[in-house]
């Protein structure tokens, strides 16, 4: 975990602060559109609770979780303490990158290129001149099974495995002991600039690991290399105001550190909701987004709906930590970015409307927000709030919720 930057003394006596925590692939139910992406009958958190008998989320359920979506274990309050909807993706896509993007305010109208044959050969060449190696791989696989297919290969030749999936992403995995950490980060840098035009895949992922033949395991050094915003997102106008805009988890890969003022690469839920708490001790104004990955990179695509419901349920019982620490004028929003449902074939993301809760000593009980049009509405939410004025997509809930 490393922090970047200092925070700001804030504008104004009212220091009001957003609080947007996004659960990755935390996904409620099949979009109108789940079809053209082959995820017809997906619902992330629904067959979660089905596979577990149940969630017991007591601090979300209050909040109006269970407003949304039937959801075994969580009932619907008759008067919630929280606002909730759900949203669905304007976006062409169902990744990681354009989801963020799209509730910072940047719809991606053009899907990211994807590669189920793999990357073609001047790619995966100009790579090799660059690094001075061969690659291993070049298909699309599963992380975990890919280090356990090829990696005793990789120690042996001290080539990277390169491969992709369903999503827009080219991953390079790596032995810590046989490419050094920051050589692989090197080596995402060069891919990275390799792929532009029509070959800019939203992320270059270098995935070290561990371990010896036949017990290899991914630690926690991934580290994003994303495309920049196509265009100034709600964080860019946040700080160009003034304002303090704080990142946790890969929110400052997602955006390419741009937009930021603060950030805390955390690698875990665990570190990541450490970390939300140690800005909110502080005293500051602006957005502070975070990204908690453990639903999406240890559950979801493993296919393990278990362990995806601790995760929710581990979530949950830490969510009144961060509730705590809130001061009177903050404003909670909590979301995800697509789905994951790891009950159906495949490892891959499924296009599914996300949960939207949004709480604070200052927002309204218990109003549904219905079914947002785009992610866009939360960026539109906080440009309203601060007054910017600024972001042109998105419709602001912010009049339905404040007092």
């Amino acid at each position: 975990m490393f922090t970047r930057g200092v925070i700001r003394e804030p504008k104004g006596v009212d220091s009001m602060r957003f609080v947007l925590i996004v659960l990755d692939s935390v996904g409620i139910g099949e979009a109108p559109d789940s079809y053209k992406f082959g995820d017809v009958g997906v619902n992330t958190i629904v067959h979660v609770a089905e596979a577990k008998g149940g969630l017991y989320m007591p601090n979300m359920q209050r909040l109006g979780l269970g407003s949304i979506e039937r959801i075994e274990g969580v009932e619907p309050l008759e008067n919630p303490h929280g606002c909730y909807g759900k949203m669905q993706e304007a976006s062409a896509g169902k990744d990681t990158t354009s989801g963020h993007w799209e509730m910072a305010g940047v719809i991606v109208s053009k899907p990211f290129p994807v590669y189920p044959n793999g990357f073609p050969r001047e790619i995966i060449s100009e790579f090799e001149r660059k690094i001075g190696r061969k690659v291993l791989g070049n298909k699309p696989a599963s992380g975990t099974v890919i280090i356990q297919e090829l990696g005793e290969e990789h120690m042996r030749t001290g080539y990277p495995i390169v491969y992709t999936s369903a999503d827009s992403v080219f991953q390079i995995a790596a032995h810590e002991d046989i490419i050094p950490v920051e050589e692989l980060y090197r080596m995402c840098e060069v891919a990275r600039s390799i792929l532009r035009g029509e070959h800019a895949v939203g992320r270059v992922i270098a995935r070290p690991f561990i371990g010896s033949p036949g017990n290899f395991r991914r630690t926690e050094k991934r580290r994003d290399f994303s495309l920049l915003p196509i265009q100034p997102t709600v964080l860019d106008y946040l700080k160009e105001a003034g304002y303090d805009v704080c990142g946790v988890g890969k929110i400052e890969d997602i955006f390419a550190h741009r937009g930021l003022t603060r950030s805390v690469h955390s690698g875990s839920n665990a570190e990541g909701i450490d970390a939300i708490k140690s800005f909110l001790e502080e005293h500051w104004e602006g957005l502070l987004f975070a990204n908690l990955i453990d639903f999406d990179m240890l559950y979801g695509h493993r296919n393990d709906p278990i362990g995806y419901g601790n995760a929710l349920e581990y979530f949950d019982r830490r969510l009144r930590e961060i509730m705590e620490l809130m001061d009177e004028d903050d404003v909670l929003v909590i979301t995800a970015d697509h789905g994951c449902d790891p009950t159906t074939p495949g490892t891959d993301h499924t296009r599914e409307y996300v949960p939207l809760i949004v709480a604070g000593n200052r927002i309204r009980k218990g109003v549904n927000l219905g079914v947002r049009r785009s992610y866009a509405d939360v960026a539109k939410t906080i440009d309203e709030a601060f007054s910017l004025n600024k972001v042109r997509v998105g419709e602001s809930f912010w009049k339905n919720i404040k007092w």
